[in-house]
């Protein structure tokens, strides 16, 4: 077990990337275990996104589903690659290479619902609104602007499979099995959001915990190491839903 260091919230500490540069900063304690990696279960975490992403591209090859699958799993994959650089600097630019792909993401999945015609043939048009969000530096309009769109996702489904004049291309069978990894994607998405506020309001009472326990045990209270992992999972489900039908 590691000595212990009782960390505080946006602990100021030297490290490689210099000072906090990014509008956001999480519970973990910054450069506590690493002088090059700022937040270091928060790093490694977000390689789920990259374990999964790299899973679903390998489906997709198998059942020789169209291009804009892959294209829209590279925004999968660069969310990961774009949190763990986040994460390991703390820095403004790496914080955009985190956010802005996950919007892309979102879009590029919302589109895919609304690309009905058989054999999509590719990405027509793309997402604008990561564009206002360089220029406007502030989290609550990523986070309402994302939050929004992974909604859209569930209901969008929902009206294609039931009321549509598409739903009677898609065989009862297939729609039950897309519904139900719908469902759980959006439960899964529900459990991460309820992790990540806890993790942020209850900091302090659980950064005392981290102490209680000590490390390495302590890196299972990593609140937001956990929203990458359960987000990691409920992205998965809508994107296996969305590859069924």
């Amino acid at each position: 077990m590691a000595a212990l260091v009782a960390p505080e919230r946006n602990l100021s500490r030297a490290g490689y990337f210099g000072p906090v540069t990014s509008t956001l900063d999480w519970c973990e304690a910054n450069y506590q275990f690493s002088y090059y990696i700022a937040e270091l279960a928060n790093s490694l975490s977000s390689l789920w996104h990259v374990a999964f992403a790299i899973s679903l591209m390998l489906n997709a090859s198998r059942e020789s589903l169209p291009l804009a699958s892959n294209i829209s799993l590279i925004g999968f994959l660069l969310v990961g690659l774009g949190s763990f650089a986040f994460h390991m600097t703390l820095l403004y630019e790496w914080q955009m290479s985190d956010e802005i792909p996950m919007i892309i993401f979102a879009s590029m999945n919302v589109w895919a619902t609304y690309d009905v015609r058989p054999g999509s043939k590719g990405v027509q048009g793309g997402p604008l609104l990561f564009l206002i969000f360089y220029i406007y530096r502030n989290p609550v309009y990523h986070q309402t602007v994302f939050a929004a769109l992974m909604l859209w996702m569930p209901y969008r489904i929902l009206y294609l499979t039931r009321r549509s004049p598409y739903a009677s291309r898609i065989s009862s069978d297939k729609v039950t099995v897309a519904r139900s990894w719908y469902i759980k994607g959006v439960i899964v998405w529900l459990v991460a959001f309820a992790i990540w506020n806890l993790d942020n309001l209850f900091c302090d009472r659980i950064t005392g915990w981290k102490v209680a326990v000590g490390w390495p045990a302590a890196f299972l209270l990593e609140g937001h190491s956990w929203w990458h992992f359960f987000t990691g999972v409920g992205t998965y489900y809508l994107f296996v839903a969305i590859q069924v039908l």
